[in-house]
């Protein structure tokens, strides 16, 4: 088994089967892949709806495993356990991809000398893409990665995203598996793992490729684009900053960098309001509040 696509679950099931069926379209020999769904205590039916795709879909290697403790960290980790590839990419279950996915990280993998990787993520609304958005709430919300269309070494200046990412086995060896006092439990909108991961790795001189031809969509629900949503994410992206920054030492510097953006914010929002655009203004400046509340609340 070359490669294992790993997808972490939690009572999405209708846009679960969504990426199952990119997931069955691949171009690669089915024999030299697999996919293991991981689900973390979903109350919906994704069981049930799972048992249904795999039967329909038996011409490939894919089943379901339970990992009973909450926490999006817990169910990579168990991903990790439970699949037999040499090529792990992890992907979310509001996410599709290309056929050539798999066939992409092989590639990267065995030609290019990658041992960790991430790919492209493209966005795409169910709806339309609200006026308010701008490039700054839609990376908080979307977290997009358009690196170019060259296999690439990412700089440290670039942080890969977690909805499109592949380790050579042996990382997790070597390196450790996702904190699981990071990322996502249950409807919590907190997150991280990824980011601590990555930054774990980069410190101990690993490099990270990026390849263009692995390309993951991220499909973003209307729910996600509410004002509820919206202040309850930025809260949950402060709160990892700092429980990350806590776990390093790192605090002071976290506040200084969150007091810089707090002024860049003031003035990308003027501009925004110069520019005639006052819904973009509006809610950067709604998020750098959310934000910044996660990261000084408890200090």
């Amino acid at each position: 088994m070359e490669l294992s696509i790993i997808i972490s679950t939690y009572n999405n099931s209708a846009s679960l089967m969504r990426t199952l069926l990119s997931v069955s379209e691949q171009n690669a020999d089915k024999n030299i892949w697999e996919c293991v769904v991981v689900n973390n205590n979903s109350t919906d039916d994704t069981a049930e709806q799972f048992a249904a795709f795999a039967k329909e879909h038996a011409d490939i290697n894919i089943r379901l495993v339970d990992e009973p403790q909450q926490g999006l960290s817990h169910a990579r980790n168990r991903g990790i356990v439970e699949s037999k590839g040499q090529i792990l990419a992890f992907i979310d279950d509001d996410e599709t991809i290309n056929e050539g996915f798999v066939s992409a990280y092989i590639d990267l993998f065995q030609n290019h000398g990658a041992f960790i990787a991430a790919g492209a993520l493209k966005v795409r609304y169910d709806s339309a893409r609200p006026k308010w958005m701008s490039h700054y709430t839609e990376k908080m919300i979307a977290n997009p990665l358009d690196l170019g269309n060259e296999i690439i070494t990412i700089t440290r200046s670039v942080m890969p995203t977690g909805g499109n990412m592949a380790f050579n086995r042996e990382v997790f060896n070597l390196y450790g598996n996702f904190d699981t006092s990071l990322g996502r439990r249950g409807n919590e909108l907190f997150g991280g793992e990824e980011n601590e991961l990555f930054e774990r790795i980069r410190d101990l001189g690993e490099r990270i490729i990026y390849t263009p031809h692995a390309i993951a969509y991220h499909h973003i629900a209307d729910k996600k684009l509410t004002a509820e949503y919206f202040d309850r994410l930025s809260y949950g992206v402060g709160v990892s900053k700092r429980l990350r920054a806590e776990k390093y030492g790192t605090e002071q510097e976290l506040f200084a960098d969150e007091q810089a953006k707090q002024r860049y914010t003031k003035l990308l929002a003027l501009f925004y309001t110069l520019t005639l655009q006052p819904q973009k203004a509006k809610w950067l400046v709604r998020m750098r509040k959310g934000i910044s509340k996660g990261v000084f609340e408890e200090n």
